[in-house]
């Protein structure tokens, strides 16, 4: 399935309001520190990019080389648990308000969601005997 224009219109609605209730949950206290949520989820999926081509090839064994895939997801997962504590963190400590920690985490997931949403529709597999 080839993604059109009308994917790319619809991820970047979602995004631009994903950052938009990022900087409102900062700017409406006058306090940026939930600003840190859409750096930790901008920056979430790069160790899973970066370790993915570290994965087996056709001459080697499976379970072999998967190790580095799965430290990749593994330090994705924990940055995207970050991403969403952080801001749970902050309310709990009486750093933000509430309402900033709730606009925040939906913000932030819908950032994140986005960028999965991008990859999973512009994925292209390569073949060679295509």
């Amino acid at each position: 399935m080839a993604a059109g224009l009308k994917t790319v219109i619809l991820l970047s609605f979602v995004l631009a309001v994903g950052f938009l209730l990022i900087i409102l949950s900062c700017a409406l206290w006058a306090n940026w520190l939930p600003l840190l949520v859409a750096l930790i989820f901008v920056l979430a999926p790069l160790p899973n990019a970066l370790f993915a081509h570290c994965g087996a090839d056709d001459f080697s064994a499976h379970e072999s080389t998967a190790s580095a895939v799965d430290l990749g997801r593994f330090i994705t997962a924990t940055v995207v648990v970050t991403g969403f504590a952080l801001p749970i963190v902050l309310t709990h400590s009486e750093v933000i308000k509430p309402a900033a920690c709730v606009m925040s985490i939906i913000g932030g997931g819908l950032v994140y969601g986005t960028i999965l949403a991008y990859a999973a529709a512009f994925r292209q597999d390569y073949s060679e005997f295509d």
